[in-house]
């Protein structure tokens, strides 16, 4: 008897709570609205120094096409670390997958470059605006006594509505840079760099491999002048 009372009360309490799960589970689904194509890109060092700071570039395809000539630069300098991914300001995903990271990295960063702005044209630009509270809340929680630098979205080619178009970015940016300077975080502009290198698109967004180096110079410039002023040894 008492065993069939259980059985009873379970599915009681089933019939119940399921719908509101059911509900919830639908809510958050509809906050996430995802691209044909979604991905993740996380790079770490084969062989980090312990003696050097790390570094970490958040960002998407453009911040992976960079990274490369970065963590060249600064070699001698910094482990630097990578998270792209396509996901967008605005995506209950996007502060999830950088706990994870952080989490699965367990290292201290004394730099964060981050930039978030080419993917996510689902979302408004009042959402887009709207989600950086909790993105800024969260690359503090992971890299609580880190230098933070903000890119500007780049330029793309050719507008493609209704994703990625030039008017869009420079609201994305403007908006950003409003945050940013409240904030007092450094901005690294490239988007007024790569206006000056319109010969350099690999496709209507991204940047060849001359175009990525000017952008990765900039970034490398600008995160060995953070880690001299917190005193790092960075020369």
């Amino acid at each position: 008897m008492p065993k069939l009372r259980s059985v009873v009360v379970a599915m009681i309490f089933g019939a119940f709570i399921f719908p509101f799960l059911s509900m919830n589970l639908l809510a958050q689904s509809k906050d996430s609205r995802p691209e044909e194509i979604e991905w993740t890109w996380e790079v770490r060092p084969v062989h980090s120094d312990p003696k050097l700071p790390n570094v970490l570039l958040v960002g998407d395809s453009i911040t992976r096409n960079y990274y490369p000539e970065v963590k060249r630069i600064l070699a001698d300098v910094a482990n630097v670390y990578l998270f792209a991914a396509s996901t967008s300001l605005g995506d209950p995903r996007l502060n999830r997958q950088l706990k994870d990271f952080a989490a699965l990295e367990g290292v201290q960063f004394s730099v964060v470059h981050f930039n978030n702005g080419m993917h996510g044209w689902e979302y408004s630009e009042p959402e887009y605006e709207g989600a950086f509270p909790s993105y800024l809340s969260t690359l503090h929680a992971i890299a609580p006594s880190a230098i933070f630098i903000w890119a500007t979205t780049t330029p793309v080619k050719k507008d493609n509505s209704p994703g990625a178009t030039n008017l869009r970015v420079e609201a994305r940016n403007e908006l950003a840079q409003k945050i940013m300077v409240a904030a007092s975080i450094p901005i690294d502009d490239q988007h007024e760099l790569m206006t000056h290198h319109s010969d350099l698109y690999e496709d209507n967004v991204h940047f060849n491999s001359s175009g990525a180096a000017v952008q990765g110079q900039q970034t490398a410039r600008l995160i060995r002048k953070s880690l001299q002023k917190e005193g790092t040894g960075a020369k």
